[in-house]
């Protein structure tokens, strides 16, 4: 799993909310770098996996994935599905990067002036005030002068921080993204009620699919994310995946379909019939010989170009020419005289 957390904190695998603010204010005020000024060095690396584990276990999300993946995959790219909240679509998962606190920070919210986690006996009750006995007591002035100069550039010292945006995979069909259309999405986050409790919160998205939009397109919701004490909460970002389709294939604002053909209508004439992704028919006929490689094109009906919706791409038709797989005497002579006849070799 690499870095134990449990571990570098003291506490088992099962430890609430309470055991990991115990263990925390134990360690990081027997750790501090301020508190070891002979052994500075090793006591700030000490210091920091305190934090950074805390950090982890202390968010429910995080500890999950962490339980689940390990730190390597907690700090990567990839978490458990449904690590935020199910969707109507069935999705891929959540995109998910924890980039780790400054340990300073940390403990400057845990023993600060505005403490999230509310009373903490009678340290917790000594700290939310400026100039207490404690917070001049602990390790001296400089380590407070230092966090509240920290923490009043440009913010007081209680300002929340925004919590990373969660992103989710919104799969569309090429018609969807041709037509465009509105997407409902139901989810499901972590909040707190009224009185500070947790809660559930479920609500229905409508997310607008506009005419033309291409795979990667992001849709921001802010702060529609899971809520945790302290931060405010994260957007809630979806990003448009294009779905394979049976008939086209998208080039940027082109639309590309291959048609089969015969190698008599490859040579004397072709009508290209498709429906096109809003249901009408197109009748194209082709008088040109066409060759392996060649490419009709037909202007205006690729996909809409999502600044301008009422111009399009072009529509490419390629050809797949099947060859007879064998001729006979006959037909093999009655081709060389048609095809060195005067008008076959014009």
């Amino acid at each position: 799993m690499g870095v134990d957390y449990y571990k570098i904190l003291q506490v088992d695998r099962n430890a609430k909310e309470d055991d990991l603010k115990k263990a925390y204010r134990k360690l990081a005020m027997k750790w501090h770098p301020d508190k070891n000024p002979n052994n500075k060095k090793d006591a700030e690396s000490k210091f920091k996996q305190i934090s950074e584990a805390y950090d982890v276990l202390c968010d429910p999300q995080r500890r999950a994935i962490y339980d689940q993946y390990g730190e390597e995959r907690l700090k990567g790219q990839v978490p458990p599905p449904g690590s935020y909240a199910s969707t109507s679509d069935g999705g891929g998962p959540t995109s998910f990067r924890f980039n780790p606190r400054s340990a300073d920070d940390i403990f400057s919210e845990f023993f600060g002036f505005s403490s999230p986690f509310g009373g903490m006996g009678d340290m917790g009750g000594a700290s939310r005030s400026a100039g207490s006995s404690f917070s001049r007591g602990m390790f001296g002035d400089d380590i407070f002068a230092s966090f509240r100069s920290a923490t009043s550039e440009g913010a007081s010292a209680g300002a929340p921080r925004k919590s990373p945006a969660i992103e989710r995979t919104l799969h569309c069909s090429l018609e969807d993204l041709y037509k465009g259309t509105a997407k409902k999405m139901k989810i499901s986050r972590d909040a707190y009620d009224a009185n500070g409790r947790p809660s559930t919160m479920e609500e229905i998205l409508t997310i607008e699919i506009k005419p033309g939009w291409k795979k990667g397109t992001k849709i921001t919701f802010p702060e529609k994310g899971n809520e945790q004490r302290g931060f405010i909460p994260s957007d809630l970002v979806f990003i448009i995946d294009e779905k394979p389709h049976s008939i086209f294939k998208r080039d940027g604002n082109d639309l590309i379909v291959t048609q089969k053909l015969s190698l008599v209508e490859a040579l004397t004439g072709y009508t290209a019939q498709l429906t096109t992704l809003d249901g009408r028919s197109l009748v194209i006929p082709i008088n040109s010989i066409i060759s392996p490689t060649y490419e009709e094109v037909v202007k205006g009906e690729g996909m809409p170009i999502p600044k301008e919706p009422s111009k399009k791409g072009n529509l490419r038709i390629k050809f797949n020419i099947k060859f007879p797989a064998r001729l006979t005497s006959e037909q093999k002579t009655g081709i060389k005289r048609l095809l060195t006849s005067p008008g076959g070799s014009s």
